[in-house]
């Protein structure tokens, strides 16, 4: 059975080796491989996950039999007001359709109404299947976000909400 535990900075290891494994499997069809490397190294690091950590994103991780199988951190979006965003969500592809990503994503929203939350709102690639998944579990399409990266690399997002 899937266990949701809460992942601290010795976990480092296993969120970037579940984000290595699921990035180009999620990402080949919708964006470059040398974005999906520049995003792995931005969002990914040991020092970009150390200060995520350190700036408040709660991370949890799923095992299987005591195995890391995904993971997904929240945190507080804006300080006035009791926004959460559920910054990242992730299930190695051996796992996907088993419920997990699900299970994280009910962990995200505990943990937003636990502290206080009235919305979770997330950003997703507008080409991602994921869509259906969220849309599925409640969250609807809010606006486009796109946003200009280094090295002429974009983000064609869509922000998707839920209320809570």
């Amino acid at each position: 059975m899937t266990q949701i535990v809460p992942a601290s900075l010795e976990n480092i290891k296993s969120i970037q080796a579940i984000a290595y494994a699921t990035w180009p499997a999620t990402y080949a069809a919708i964006i470059s491989t040398a974005q999906i490397n520049y995003m792995l190294q931005l969002m990914y690091s040991e020092n970009a996950l150390q200060k995520q950590m350190a700036d408040g994103h709660q991370f949890y991780l799923a095992e299987l039999n005591n195995a890391p199988i995904g993971f997904a951190s929240v945190s507080i979006d804006k300080k006035d007001e009791p926004i959460f965003k559920l910054q990242k969500l992730y299930v190695l592809p051996s796992s996907q359709n088993t419920g997990t990503g699900k299970t994280l994503l009910v962990q995200a929203i505990q943990y937003a109404r636990e502290n206080n939350g009235t919305q979770l709102i997330l950003q997703v690639n507008k080409y991602n299947k994921a869509i259906n998944f969220y849309e599925r579990n409640g969250f609807s399409i809010l606006c486009e976000h796109i946003v200009e990266l280094d090295h002429g690399f974009i983000m064609d997002d869509f922000i998707m909400g839920i209320q809570l």
